[in-house]
């Protein structure tokens, strides 16, 4: 039998986002890779983390993966459930610290697109129709700061977006607070060969750190523009063994983290979920926030 990797690359892009998010914070975060990253970091270095989803529950704490926003795990050990108008204007009012973001385009400013690439026609005959904003626009407008999460392909790393489903700095500089949004902006895009972070005045997207194994020029071939590297370039800590064990245990059949949607029956579906049960609901009678140190 095939021995399983050290750490996949999909595993990888969920440590380095979860690292991002500090202990005792609320972050709103989409179900897929951005959940399970918010479940990591929750289960790792901030048992004091509020996630909030778009099911408007807030701080649930489930015992396995969370398949969707009508998944009864969005609410399960939640402190409260509220309509999802009420979710976003507390967003607004800043109490979301961080969101976890993706799409299909990012560029230079940290703008993403998440609702049509236009491949040289238009909005209205495009090369790819996307499924919009969903909250993704509310997120990166109002959270306090967004972590966005897209691999590295040249294609999906335009100068500018096709189209700006979501704001990150616009055209740069203090084009964003110009436009009205007075909070937040992307502070790190993690790719799976490195992470961006944005330079302090002109808000372009400049290399912080590299994974481990990946060269400069690796990178800067899928970026159509010169880019700009942090003058303390760093590499990418790797995955801990007990990290990649937490994802692992909350996605065993990598519905996530690999091809598993694929593979499913309903059989391996029921199975996935005692299973789930069964390890990643271990906890201590009365313990914090119900969670066991996997």
């Amino acid at each position: 039998m095939d021995k399983k990797p050290e750490y996949t690359l999909s595993e990888l892009m969920i440590v380095v986002s979860s690292r991002e998010i500090r202990n005792g914070e609320v972050v709103f975060a989409g179900v897929g890779n951005p959940l399970l990253s918010a479940l990591l970091a929750q289960r790792t270095h901030g048992p004091d983390i509020r996630i909030a989803t778009e099911s408007g529950a807030v701080g649930p704490v489930p015992k396995r993966l969370i398949l969707g926003i009508g998944d009864g795990a969005c609410s399960e050990n939640a402190f409260c459930v509220e309509p999802l108008w009420r979710l976003f204007s507390d967003q607004q009012r800043g109490f979301v610290d961080i969101g976890m973001v993706g799409g299909a385009q990012v560029d230079r400013y940290g703008n993403l697109n998440s609702t049509a690439v236009f491949g040289g026609g238009s909005y209205d005959t495009p090369a790819s129709r996307l499924p919009g904003s969903g909250g993704a626009n509310d997120i990166a407008s109002s959270a306090g700061r967004t972590v966005i999460s897209i691999p590295l392909q040249r294609r999906r790393f335009p100068e500018q977006v096709d189209y700006i489903t979501s704001p990150g700095y616009l055209t740069g500089g203090n084009a964003r607070e110009a436009a009205g949004l007075s909070r937040g902006g992307p502070a790190a895009v993690v790719t799976d060969k490195c992470v961006f972070r944005f330079h302090p005045s002109s808000r372009e997207l400049m290399l912080s750190s590299l994974h481990p194994g990946v060269t400069l020029d690796e990178v800067q071939a899928e970026i159509p523009w010169n880019l700009l590297i942090s003058d303390r370039l760093e590499t990418t800590p790797p995955p801990k063994p007990e990290e990649t064990a937490i994802i692992r245990t909350l996605d065993p059949e990598g519905i996530f983290t690999g091809d598993g949607l694929k593979r499913l029956t309903f059989a391996r579906y029921i199975e996935m979920l005692e299973r789930s049960l069964r390890e990643a609901g271990r906890t201590v009678e009365g313990e914090k926030h119900g969670i066991s140190n996997l």
